[in-house]
């Protein structure tokens, strides 16, 4: 009897290390990851000028607490190292209102554009 649960005692920590090659995670791991994908999209974000509002609407299964960390790391480095941020270029992107009115005032003549 004593042989066996000295056995399984040796062996316990094999057998539970052959779940995580079954691909089985953990819950930190899971949270974890959740985290870190929460931030990157955050920050992205964060660096296309988007709103965190419009960011949470874009991205609706994101935590929104990882999010907005992502969003507020990436805003305090922009800042740090003055950072412009970029305007998404992508087909699908939506026009923001600052590319729209710099576009418009390339395509007028100088004698028609408001104040000159």
């Amino acid at each position: 009897m004593r042989r066996l649960a000295v056995l399984l005692l040796t062996s316990a920590p094999l057998l539970l290390a052959g779940c995580d090659m079954l691909g089985i995670e953990s819950a930190s791991a899971v949270a974890g990851r959740k985290e870190a994908e929460g931030k990157a999209v955050g920050a992205a974000c964060r660096h296309a000028a988007r709103a965190i509002e419009d960011c949470y609407a874009l991205n609706k299964k994101a935590d929104k607490a990882a999010v907005f960390a992502g969003w507020r790391e990436m805003n305090d480095y922009m800042r740090e190292n003055k950072i412009e941020p970029v305007l998404p270029t992508a087909a699908g992107a939506a026009p923001t209102k600052l590319a729209d009115e710099s576009a418009s005032e390339e395509d007028e003549p100088p004698a028609s554009r408001k104040g000159g």
